[in-house]
């Protein structure tokens, strides 16, 4: 893999995602827009629920407004960068298709569009987490910030997958909106962890590490190497499953 290669392409998607003005506007609106709805319907009304990768047998209880604020900033954060992801990974095939006919590498290309998300995933990690103390204080909130970059990172590398598999975007939105809804959206709330059947199911989802790094982080003081190391190698092991499938795809198209 060629450095200058993986600078040039970097260079140019960045240049490509600028062009988009209203998306990055977006990109801050929504958060904003999330936040905006928890204040309306939630309540500092205290509930009680159990974590399931820290230690702590008894009930952790703290305001609903506080326990939301966490969860919705985990779910704008994991969303939009999915998408962000799968309409990197699809878009200008035909553009790195000769890129690659030029000498460009597979691998130079997937790589260039995963710094460039990168460098989304920790703005809006930043944005989103700076959102967050104005309304109440995590006990630890550099590690709550890293639980909302963790999950951008997986589902940033999720949507690379899928837009590595699917070369129409409709199949891709649907393949990341199912998942979203259920994963980040919903079951990783702990709420419903705590009262769910086959926590299993819950356990081997994306958005499962990264929820509970910014959990513990946000409500006690325990320990989160487990969730913090879960989500780099979860987050890692999509990416070079994307890395792996789109190499194969791209290969197949520079063939005559």
């Amino acid at each position: 893999m060629r450095l200058k290669n993986v600078a040039t392409s970097w260079v140019m998607t960045m240049a490509e995602m600028r062009r988009s003005r209203i998306a990055l506007i977006l990109f801050f609106v929504i958060p904003s827009v999330f936040y905006g709805v928890i204040l309306l319907i939630t309540t500092h009304r205290p509930i009680a629920f159990r974590l399931a990768s820290i230690s702590l047998k008894s009930l952790i209880t703290v305001s609903q407004r506080d326990e939301a604020m966490v969860f919705i900033g985990l779910a704008a954060v994991g969303v939009l960068t999915s998408f962000l992801a799968l309409h990197l990974t699809q878009k200008h095939a035909e553009v790195n298709r000769r890129l690659i006919l030029a000498g460009y590498r597979t691998t130079e290309l997937l790589v260039s569009k995963f710094l460039a998300l990168v460098a989304v995933i920790a703005l809006v990690g930043l944005y989103v987490g700076a959102i967050t103390p104005l309304f109440f204080r995590p006990l630890r909130f550099g590690l709550v910030l890293a639980g909302f970059v963790m999950a951008g990172y997986v589902y940033g590398a999720y949507g690379m997958l899928i837009g590595a598999i699917f070369r129409r975007e409709l199949e891709g939105i649907l393949f990341i909106v199912l998942l979203a809804n259920l994963d980040i959206g919903w079951l990783q709330n702990p709420i419903y962890y705590f009262e769910a059947q086959n926590k299993a199911v819950i356990r081997s989802l994306p958005a499962y590490f990264p929820s509970q790094l910014s959990m513990a982080s946000a409500f006690t003081y325990e320990s989160v190497w487990g969730p913090l190391l879960g989500s780099l190698a979860y987050g890692t092991a999509l990416l070079a499953a994307a890395l792996l499938i789109y190499s194969l795809r791209m290969r197949l198209r520079k063939r005559p």
